[in-house]
C-alpha cells in the first residue's frame, strides 16, 4: 500500500522554517503523497471545527501515517473515539500537559487519553525543557499512550522558535521505520 502522510500542525500553524514545512517538501520531493492543511483559525482554534477539518481530510486523503505537532496531539487524542482508521503510523512530537492553560486553546483541555491510538506503530518525542511539558509529564503521558518515546536535549518546543528548521530523524522514521536521532540544530 502506498505510503500517504499527514501532518497536523498546532496553535498558529507550522509555516516554514518550521520543521514540519520541511518534512513536507522532503515527503513531496521523494515523491510521497503529503497533505499538509491548515487548519481554520489556526490561532483561535475551535475544538470542533479542527476535528471536522480533519475528519474530512482524513475521509478524502486517506492517510497511512500521520504526523503531529503540538496542540495536533491533543486534537489526535480527541479524535481517537470517534476515527475508523488504522493507522501504519502516528508521530506525536512536543504534545502540551493536560493543565495546559492558553486561553486560547483551553476548550481542548484536560485531554483524554486514548486507550487507542488508531496505529499500528507510534512514536512520542519531547524534549528535555519543552516550556509546554516538562520532562516528568512528558513521561507520565507516555507511560499512560504506553509508546515509546525519544528525548530530545534541549529542544524547546521543537519548533523553528527553538532552533528546528529541519528534524530529519521525522523523514528517516516515516521512511525506515528506524528510532528518532537527535539531530543538529
Amino acid at each position: 500500500m502506498e505510503k500517504r502522510v499527514l501532518i497536523l500542525h498546532g496553535l498558529g500553524g507550522s509555516d516554514y522554517p518550521h520543521w514540519q514545512a520541511h518534512l513536507a517538501i522532503d515527503l513531496i520531493k521523494q515523491n510521497t503523497p503529503v497533505s499538509f492543511p491548515s487548519l481554520p483559525n489556526r490561532d483561535n482554534p475551535s475544538l470542533q471545527k479542527w476535528k471536522e477539518s480533519v475528519k474530512k481530510e482524513i475521509e478524502n486523503f486517506k492517510p497511512t501515517v500521520v504526523v503531529c505537532h503540538s496542540l495536533a496531539n491533543i486534537l489526535w487524542f480527541h479524535l481517537c473515539e470517534e476515527l475508523d482508521i488504522n493507522l501504519d503510523k502516528l508521530m506525536l512530537v512536543a504534545p502540551v500537559r493536560i493543565t495546559c492553560d492558553i486561553k486560547e486553546i483551553k476548550e481542548f483541555f484536560p485531554y483524554p487519553i486514548p486507550q487507542d491510538l488508531k496505529s499500528k506503530e507510534v512514536i512520542m518525542a519531547a524534549s528535555t525543557n519543552d516550556p509546554y511539558m516538562n520532562v516528568e509529564e512528558a513521561i507520565r503521558l507516555q507511560s499512560k499512550l504506553k509508546v515509546g518515546m525519544k528525548l530530545l536535549e534541549e529542544a524547546g518546543h521543537i519548533n523553528a522558535a527553538s532552533g528546528y528548521g529541519k528534524l530529519d530523524c521525522a523523514l528517516d522514521w516515516i521512511n525506515k521505520e528506524e528510532e528518532c536521532e537527535e539531530e543538529n540544530h
